[in-house]
């Protein structure tokens, strides 16, 4: 697949992640925080389920062979969408999303620096330090705004 193609496919993701976030938002504040995360997870699971039945070619039973902070995936969503659940209604979608992307950021270049997890190193630069600084005072003008 082009690198191109991946890249809107990417961006597409994210913006059904803003949607995930408004509509789970949503589902909290109907059910509960953590119910909502519970049902979020469980139609998700569902629905990964059918694709893998449909679509899969890897080894399921492999699992068991893999590093245990392989696994830590799952821990880390449930986590990002109970406390995006908790967010949204308090702050806004646009402010919890941009808080997201920023924390995903924050976290991206300490792994790519420090070559974490499997990935090939990649330094931080002084450029990349200007491109969070921005991104933080534009979370601040998009929070400030709503509040």
């Amino acid at each position: 697949m082009g690198k191109i193609i991946m890249l809107v496919i990417v961006l597409l993701a994210g913006m059904g992640q803003g949607m995930q976030a408004a509509v789970n938002g949503t589902l909290g504040k109907r059910i509960g925080s953590i119910e909502g995360a519970f049902v979020s997870f469980f139609t998700g699971t569902v629905m990964l389920l059918v694709i893998m039945l449909i679509w899969g070619n890897g080894s399921l039973s492999t699992v068991w062979q893999v590093p245990k902070w392989n696994l830590i995936g799952g821990i880390l969503g449930a986590i990002y969408v109970f406390i995006v659940i908790l967010a949204v209604p308090k702050i806004g979608v646009t402010s919890a999303i941009t808080a997201v992307i920023i924390g995903q950021l924050m976290m991206s270049v300490i792994i790519d620096h420090n070559g974490w997890f499997g990935n090939e190193a990649i330094h931080f630069t002084y450029k990349k330090m200007i491109g969070l600084v921005l991104l933080l005072a534009g979370l601040y003008f998009v929070f400030s705004d709503k509040h």
